[in-house]
């Protein structure tokens, strides 16, 4: 089979390449095909079993596949990628989808029982252009058609609206359109590039890696509780970010929209544009990436438009591929400091979770959280309880463990079948209306694109034509 000229050939692997910019790919900050002697005008690079996107022509700046995360965020780039992809002529075509379809029992006496199915479903494209290269990205949900109307039942989650009145023991439904964004990035110099991202709707740099994309929560079906702490943010309907990476750092600064989007999932919200952050990132390796960032959202609720938030976030990824399997894990803290005129609180949330694939068709996955919650209380539970406070707080736990088994897997296309079980820990003046230990369990099957054949054969040979060199 020709091998195209996007790809080294042995004698240039045998070559020491040219270190790369951020995010390295490798322990070494090297990828085969980014060094002397091979087209630079080629976009796609490769090393061992990683993907790299060439920043324009320059033979040292690479873009890990593996390392892009929702919006301009990175993630460990040694985890596997599940995707479609198609070289049509200088164009490099990717899509990405995860469905789940589920039977979701929350217990207790405010639980239910209800059918439902989330979804996400991405294409995306790169080229270059002129002196760098162009990154444009879709993100959709058909949640505004598979959850049940007010939400998808949660115990203890909160956020956002049902029919003008606040969202409780309910997640909401993510919006049809949830990303339509562009990227374009420049090389500066051997070890550097700056980039700009532009959004509507689409994620500012606050937070960690969104739920949805985590590696650690591929196989959960379910929402964090500190959703609302950490990266809500995910879906803005207006962001524009600028920023720089070096060798294995990322500083990145956006202005967006804070305002939570509205109950009208099919639509475009408009707000001003009134909301900042920043963000670093510090990516040493190919099996860690650490951020922290700093943002204020001016009037995110729209119950309490005379309430800002002050949100700081932190956050830890690690992933370790091995024989037959997979391990990745995620640590996430997320701190709200709300105020408006004469009042202030904080809330903070603390997330852990970790999923494990093993001999190849296998996975274990938890999820522990720690979170302070606000707003579980209506009116009548406030009386029937004898608070008189308007918005007490309560630490909430929750621990899920689950499991899900591939029964049908191809070049294609996955499906497995998993369920889950969680468990709560809160403070006993909540058992009358929560009852004393409610338990919660889902049994679900998910659909999502076979593992990307990363290796020489599969990339010319598989997911549609690739024999050809993307100039």
């Amino acid at each position: 089979m020709k091998v195209p000229a996007a790809y080294p050939s042995p004698e240039q692997m045998m070559n020491t390449p040219s270190p790369m910019a951020s995010p390295s790919p490798s322990a070494t900050g090297h990828m085969h095909g980014a060094g002397t002697g091979v087209d630079v005008g080629s976009l796609i690079v490769m090393e061992g079993d990683e993907m790299g996107i060439r920043v324009g022509s320059s033979d040292t700046n690479v873009m890990s596949m593996g390392a892009m995360g929702s919006g301009t965020s990175w993630q460990p780039s040694s985890g596997p990628m599940h995707m479609h992809h198609w070289i049509k002529g200088d164009w490099l075509l990717m899509f990405h989808y995860n469905l789940f379809a589920d039977v979701n029992r929350q217990g207790g006496p405010r639980g239910v029982t209800k059918f439902e199915s989330t979804s996400w479903f991405m294409p995306v494209a790169y080229h270059k252009l002129g002196k760098g290269t162009l990154q444009l990205r879709g993100m959709f949900s058909a949640e505004p058609f598979t959850v049940p109307p007010g939400g998808s039942p949660l115990l203890f989650q909160t956020g956002e609206t049902y029919k003008g009145q606040p969202l409780i023991d309910r997640q909401h439904p993510h919006d049809l359109f949830m990303e339509l964004s562009a990227q374009y990035t420049l090389p500066l110099g051997e070890h550097g590039t700056w980039f700009t991202y532009f959004g509507y709707p689409g994620e500012p740099a606050l937070g960690p890696v969104t739920v949805l994309h985590r590696l650690s929560a591929s196989e959960n079906p379910s929402a964090t509780l500190a959703h609302h702490l950490q990266d809500s943010t995910h879906i803005s309907f207006g962001v524009l970010t600028t920023g720089f990476t070096y060798r294995w750092f990322k500083l990145e600064g956006s202005i967006f929209n804070g305002r939570e989007p509205d109950e009208n999932r099919y639509d475009f919200d408009a707000h001003k544009w009134n909301s900042r952050s920043a963000r670093l990132w510090f990516m040493p390796n190919s099996n860690w990436a650490f951020q922290v960032s700093h943002g204020f959202l001016r009037s995110p609720e729209n119950q309490e438009p005379d309430v800002d938030i002050r949100r700081t976030t932190a956050s830890v990824q690690y992933n370790k591929p091995f024989n037959r399997g997979n391990w990745a894990s995620t640590f996430v803290w997320g701190r709200n400091h709300a105020s408006k005129p004469g009042e202030t609180r904080n809330l903070n949330g603390y997330t852990a979770e970790s999923t494990v694939q093993f001999l190849d068709k296998n996975y274990v996955y938890t999820r522990l959280e720690l979170v302070d919650k606000d707003e579980l209380l209506r009116p009548s539970d406030r009386v029937l309880l004898g608070i008189t406070e308007a918005q007490p707080s309560f630490r909430i736990g929750a621990y899920t463990f689950g499991g899900v088994r591939d029964v049908w897997t191809t070049d294609k296309v996955q499906l497995g079948i998993g369920s889950d079980l969680t468990f709560y820990s809160k403070p006993s003046l909540l058992d009358t209306i929560y009852g004393n230990h409610p338990i919660s369990w889902k049994v679900f099957f998910r659909i999502r694109p076979g593992r990307m054949d990363m290796s020489m054969h599969g990339m010319h040979g598989t997911n549609g034509n690739t024999n050809n060199t993307v100039h």
